[in-house]
Parts: C-alpha cells; structure tokens; sequence
C-alpha cells in the first residue's frame, strides 16, 4: 500500500533533515538532487522545515550569486540541547551539546564518595552538569545520555543494584531522573561504548561485532545484526563471570572473584606486570603495566604473550557461542596495547578457534562511553524533534 500524502511528506522531511545533518547546508537545487524530489516538491518542503523552525538561511552558494537558488540552508542546532555523562567508579565527565551533536562545553570532575558520602557525590556531579550546561548556553536540557557501569534493567531503564560499585552512580541516575525536565536513557558503559564504536570509530563496516572493554573491570557488548543486544534481564555481555581455564576459582554470583575477571580486570594486570618486573614509576593502573611492557621490547615479550593468552581465552568462549567474525579492544587498557596486543591476542586465538575471527583496537579510546552516550541523546531528542524516522 503506498503512503498517504501526510507519510510522504514526513518521510521526505526527515530525509531531507538527515542529509543537512550529514552533509551540512544545501540549496533547494542540491536537495533536488539528493533526495530526487521534484523541483515543487522541495520547495514544500523547505517551506514546511522552515515554518516549524528546524532549518533556516545560513548564507548563499558563490560570490556573485543571488536569490533564492543561491540560499544556503541548514539545521537550526540550538533548537535542543543534550548533555552525555560518563559516570565511573572514581568521577563524572559531562559534556553538553547541541541538536547536531557538535560539542558547546565539557567537564570532568574527581568524586570520592567513599570520602564524601553518597548524598555530597550526588550533588558534586549534578552540580558539574548544572554549571556545564549554563557555560554552553544551553537553558534547558532535552535530552540525557547516562554511560555507568552495572546492569540496566531493560523494562524500567534503570541501573540496578550490582555489588562493587559505588551507591553515589545509583543515586545519581534516579537524582537526574527526578530533577531534570529531560529525557533520562541510561545505558551499560560498554554498550555505549560499542554504539560509539560501530556508528564513528573501528566497528563501522561490521554489523556483528563483539567489543571487550578493559578497564578495572571487564565487560563486553554485542552488536549482531546490526543492533546491540542487551539479554533478557540486561546482562547480556558480563563476561567477568565466565567460567575459565587459569581463574582463580569459580565465579561468585555475588562479587567480581572469581571467572574471567581474575584474569584480566584491572587488578590482575597490575599483578601480572609485578610479577613480570615491569616498572610503573607509580602509575598503579593497568595500562600503565602494558605501556611498560611495550616500552621494554624484548624483556616485555613474556608479559605481553600472558595477557594475550588471557583474553584470547575469554575470546575464545565469546566466539564459539556468537561466531561474530571481529573482536574488538577498548577501554584504557585495550587502547594502551593497540595493534601489538591486539595482534598478539588474534593469533592465540586462532589457535583456540576454528572460527575465523579478526581483533582490533577500538578506535575512539576511553571517550567512548562519552560519545556513545552523546550518540544516544542525540538521537533521542531529533526523533522528538525532527519525527521519528521512517
């Protein structure tokens, strides 16, 4: 059955936006030719995305041309603001945007609420976004995008309780929810980060990948099809409590000991590296042991294969069950190993698998989450204010 006329023109206009987006501003004559609408047709529509305030005249095409041929038009981006959060164990990084996605402000704010209490963490990192949010002019928040750590219940989109994190990111989040005239969407860390990561960065041509995130933790997300996929109760991805050869013990249902996490969280890097020898002049993170080893050449050969072997491991369970033909690397430590472990972890794995499984290094680093996150607001406001797409 064709569209009725009122479908049509709503689909031409989200199309015609999306290209503004993409491209940047156009003439009616290059959106004739990018959208293959008649002449009439584009000049309706123009009309109809000016008159709701979504697009207008930017500048003209040529020194010498005039008129309305010659008309530049493009997205009217301070139609909505949106806000990211990246909430980890030790802090909040926020930045705040405009319908475009393109950057006005950011912050980054050390909290410990350990320190401080949950109550103070929560009003620190409201505080931070509040402040953010007035230095980039933006006087109402439309959309929110929360990265945290943990699980997100996929019915209600809340973080739920999960052992090992802080009660400050929990707090927060129904704090945010409660206070701001906002679309609230919170997600898993790593899910966003594998958003950021198939959308801008390693993963654009795949659409089935896996992506490890190394940090003090490990997680992973999976995008198969095309679409990240979440698992029944949101769990989907917690691969630190797979059951492996060479943990210390088995999981715990109720704490992070145990499975894969013994092998390649945070903690058990820095031992890995100690054991080694490696020297970290006083970096305690993980990364730091792998930037060492990188550095020692030959002596940091040893190292570099046993954390190869670790996460090929893990990998390895993750293939057999998913096939997802690519791996990726995140997260700090990940990025830190970049192409030499990432090299050294496809080739254990190879021999592990029959699979044929290609690893590579995130591309975007440990802002990842942030983008992912920004992707995600974005997204949320321009289907509210552009129309959902069709």
């Amino acid at each position: 059955m064709p569209a009725s006329p009122s479908t049509a023109r709503a689909i031409n206009d989200r199309f015609a936006l999306k290209l503004l987006q993409d491209e940047g501003p156009l003439t009616a004559t290059q959106l004739r030719t990018l959208t293959g609408l008649s002449r009439p047709s584009v000049a309706d529509l123009v009309e109809r995305l000016r008159g709701a305030g979504l697009i207008t005249v930017v500048g003209e095409t040529g020194a010498q041309r005039r008129g309305p041929n010659a008309r530049l038009y493009g997205i009217v981006a301070d139609r909505a603001h949106l806000a990211a959060l990246d909430v980890r164990t030790q802090g909040v990084s926020v930045v705040v945007a405009d319908l475009l996605g393109r950057t006005l402000a950011e912050a980054t704010l050390p909290i410990d609420g350990d320190a401080t209490g949950t109550g103070p963490a929560v009003e620190q990192a409201v505080g931070l976004l509040e402040r953010t949010a007035r230095e980039a002019g933006a006087g109402r928040l439309h959309s929110v995008g929360i990265g945290a750590p943990g699980l997100i219940d996929p019915a209600t989109g809340e973080l739920r309780d999960t052992t090992g994190l802080p009660a400050w990111h929990r707090r927060l989040v129904a704090a945010l929810q409660e206070r701001l005239p906002a679309t609230v969407l919170v997600e898993n860390e790593t899910n966003l980060a594998a958003v950021a990561e198939q959308r801008l960065g390693a993963a654009r041509d795949r659409d089935t990948f896996v992506l490890l995130w190394l940090g003090h933790g490990v997680g992973a997300a999976l995008v198969l099809d095309g679409k990240l996929r979440r698992g029944a109760s949101g769990g989907a991805g917690e691969v630190g409590f797979l059951p492996v050869p060479g943990a210390v013990g088995l999981p715990s249902a109720t704490d992070c000991g145990g499975g894969f996490h013994t092998l390649v969280g945070g903690a058990a890097i820095r031992e890995l590296a100690a054991r080694h020898g490696l020297v970290t002049a006083g970096d305690t993170s993980a990364a730091a042991g792998v930037r060492a080893a990188l550095a020692a050449g030959p002596a940091g050969e040893p190292f570099l294969d046993v954390l190869a072997t670790h996460l090929a491991v893990g990998a390895a369970a993750v293939t057999a069950v998913l096939d997802p033909g690519c791996v990726l690397l995140g997260g700090e430590t990940g990025h830190t190993g970049g192409a030499a472990l990432a090299a050294r972890v496809a080739g254990k794995l190879a021999a592990m698998s029959p699979l044929s499984t290609e690893v590579r290094v995130g591309a975007l680093g440990d802002g990842a989450v942030l983008q992912g996150a920004l992707l995600v607001a974005r997204d949320a406001a321009q289907d509210d204010v552009f129309g959902p797409q069709g």
